[in-house]
């Protein structure tokens, strides 16, 4: 989890948009008493494992305290910065390792389709563990269809690899005051994987983006035709995320997205 963590945070601090604290080390703590730095010991009589950061002084009322439209431009231009993992580059969508979303394993192996990637990685995924087979059949109706439908109005093959945070919302949002006595955005605690740009929404019914924030992201990435389904689609993954987790209301919640969106099916 810390090694997903740190190659997370790396791949955003890198792209310079917004302020993400620097990862200094990761690794597991042996049974000795010393550390193995930056590895992939798995051996279980590890004491633990550890990550140390850069320390931000983080401001009081987080994101409410920002500059909704500078965040907005920020959000943009990481989403439009090149990636420094060499197979993102590349074109395929994916992460170096598997990571976690929430409490929950979020498997990122490499495929050249974002389509095939979303439906597979990450839709397909949840479902399965629900376990629920209702809502596997009538996710699995709408699996078969999401590539024709709601990509329609975008082009498959334009779609390239985006760094995203990968759970955007409110409390993983920060203000930090810069040295030059400015307010700028922070973002931490990362399900960081490379994907569609548009991906990164599917938090924010739990973000309260405002309309500057949405104001300043579109006009630097101009909003695309039949964007509002497809951030449904997005969100769904969270919803099913949230009820593999907590279970209750959110069976409902992700039941109805997916009756929504077979309606347009």
């Amino acid at each position: 989890m810390f090694k997903g963590e740190a190659l997370g945070l790396q791949a955003m601090y890198d792209t310079k948009a917004l302020k993400v604290p620097q990862v200094y080390g990761y690794g597991s703590i042996p049974p000795g008493g010393s550390d193995t730095r930056n590895n992939n010991n798995n051996n279980n009589n590890n004491k633990g494992s550890f990550i140390v950061m850069e320390y931000l002084e983080l401001g009081g009322g987080g994101s409410s305290k920002l500059d909704a439209y500078d965040f907005g431009r920020r959000m943009a231009e990481m989403h439009l910065a090149e990636p420094t993992d060499p197979t993102a580059r590349a074109g395929k969508f994916g992460f170096p390792v598997d990571n976690t979303i929430g409490g929950t394993l979020q498997p990122n192996g490499w495929m050249d389709s974002w389509v095939d990637f979303y439906r597979e990685r990450r839709l397909r995924h949840q479902l399965d563990l629900t376990g629920d087979a209702a809502l596997q059949r009538a996710g699995e109706r709408l699996l078969e269809k999401m590539g024709k439908v709601f990509f329609d109005g975008v082009m498959t093959e334009e779609i390239r690899p985006s760094v995203l945070h990968g759970d955007l919302w409110s409390g993983n949002v920060g203000a930090i005051l810069s040295d030059d006595n400015t307010i700028v955005p922070s973002i931490f605690d990362p399900a960081t994987y490379y994907g569609h740009m548009e991906a990164e929404w599917g938090m924010s019914w739990c973000a309260g983006f405002s309309g500057q924030f949405w104001q300043g992201y579109h006009d630097v990435i101009p909003q695309q035709p039949g964007f509002e389904d497809r951030k449904q689609l997005y969100e769904l993954y969270h919803y099913l995320n949230h009820y593999n987790l907590f279970g209750g209301s959110y069976y409902g919640s992700a039941q109805r997205i997916i009756d929504r969106l077979l309606k347009k099916v």
